[in-house]
């Protein structure tokens, strides 16, 4: 069983944006999962996620260094049933602001038994285990 966490955007973002309330928390965060043997896991739309955000608020340049750091990770490719089974989610929760992104996420971390690093409490409301 490997000792991994599944990222979410928000603290892969926080962690390249110097101007973002969470950057300082992100770095310490990943200084403690690195510390603790975890693996950060990301899965591809959460790629896609943070790369747009970075690219969107912190310019090209920005976004292509990003990139690069991000060569290293693991990155983890859902399954069909993972993006039906969000899209479940994002229906039962249709009283929230949950993206789809979020909710396959959450049935990714579910199906490989993973917490989720994650500032945003909709994986609260989801009922995800998150990492703290």
């Amino acid at each position: 069983m490997i000792r991994a966490v599944l990222a979410d955007a928000t603290p892969l973002y926080a962690a390249a944006d110097e101007s973002d309330s969470y950057h300082e928390r992100s770095l310490r965060e990943l200084r403690d999962l690195i510390d603790d043997q975890r693996q950060v896991l990301v899965a591809y739309p959460t790629l896609l996620e943070t790369h747009s955000l970075v690219l969107k608020h912190m310019g090209t340049i920005s976004a292509s260094r990003w990139l690069s750091y991000m060569a290293d990770m693991t990155l983890v490719n859902p399954v069909a049933e993972d993006y039906r089974q969000a899209m479940m989610k994002v229906q039962a929760f249709s009283d929230q602001n949950i993206s789809l992104f979020d909710a396959t996420v959450a049935t990714v971390a579910a199906r490989l038994g993973l917490e989720v690093w994650t500032y945003d409490h909709h994986f609260d409301v989801m009922r995800v285990p998150v990492w703290r």
